[in-house]
This record gives structure tokens, C-alpha cells and sequence, in this order.
């Protein structure tokens, strides 16, 4: 008997979340991830952002793995007040990732990280199910290396890249 119909779309779904405790205020937190043209100088998978405009651009990802992803952004939310930001993507990958940056007292905050994707780049749809775990691993390690990048701008120490490329 064939799978529902709705079943591919559920096996090339990704959901992640995460936060990053960070030695930082939270405003300054959220500047520096505000700053989506920086992103490359501290996290050394992010390989290039490019903007077309104010809310919208396109970016271009590799991490372990030997294949580059592209989408394109568009600001969806954007509150300096709640600290809160939040784009759709198209592309390699469709769906959405939001930041949103917490107090932990007045030197301190945390960067909670979520993101739901569909994949729709071909080669990560082939291989969704054999490679799914590895696919998780390869996500958990650039996210690992996006938050020692962004503790050392925040230090202000050189970010470097010796673990991301």
C-alpha cells in the first residue's frame, strides 16, 4: 500500500532549535544578528549574504558537507523591541527560521534559534532518508561553530574559521 500523500513532504521537513548563552547584553546581541551582512565574518558557514533590498536578499550556506545551499531571504519580522527576528526562505530550502534574543541579566542574554524547512535543493530529497541523521549532525556542527563565532565578535577576539570550512 503507497504512503499517504502527505508523507514525502514529511520525510525532507526539518525542525531545529537552539540557544546560545552569550557573555553579552542583549541589544548588542541582537544588533549583531541584525547585521545579516556580517553573518560571514563570524560564522564561517554562511558563505556569502547578498541584499536586493532592505528585507530581502539571498545567501549562500555550505558547512560539512560538500554542497552548497542557496535561498532567498525576505524579512518577515523585524522587533528591536521584542528582539525578535524572523525571515521566510525559498530556494534549496523553504520555510522559515526565527531569532529571538533573551535577558539573562543586564551582561547577558540568550539566542534562541528555531527554524522549520522543507528541502527542496534535489540531491537533499534523494537522500533525505538514508541521510537524515547525518544531515542533523551536519546542522548541529554549523550551528555549534556560529555560536563560538559570534561569542568571540561579541568578545571582540577575531572570529576565525579554522573549524567552519
Amino acid at each position: 500500500m503507497p504512503p499517504p500523500a502527505a508523507a514525502p513532504s514529511r520525510i525532507h521537513r526539518y525542525r531545529f532549535h537552539g540557544s546560545w548563552p552569550l557573555a553579552a547584553p542583549p541589544d548588542v546581541v541582537y544588533a549583531r544578528l541584525e547585521a545579516v551582512e556580517g553573518y560571514p565574518r563570524w560564522w564561517p558557514q554562511i558563505r556569502e549574504v547578498r541584499r536586493a533590498d532592505a528585507t530581502s536578499g539571498t545567501a549562500r550556506i555550505r558547512s560539512f558537507l560538500p554542497f552548497d545551499l542557496t535561498v532567498d531571504v525576505r524579512s518577515t519580522r523585524h522587533d528591536p523591541a521584542a528582539r525578535v527576528l524572523e525571515i521566510a526562505m525559498t530556494g534549496d530550502l523553504e520555510g522559515w527560521a526565527r531569532w529571538t534574543v533573551l535577558p539573562q541579566g543586564p551582561a547577558a542574554s540568550t539566542a534562541r534559534y528555531e527554524q522549520d524547512v522543507e528541502a527542496r535543493k534535489p540531491l537533499l530529497r534523494r537522500l533525505a532518508l538514508p541521510a537524515r541523521p547525518l544531515f542533523a549532525a551536519n546542522h548541529a556542527w554549523m550551528m555549534r561553530t556560529g555560536r563560538r563565532g559570534l561569542q568571540a565578535l561579541l568578545a571582540g577576539r577575531p572570529a576565525g574559521g579554522a573549524g567552519g570550512i
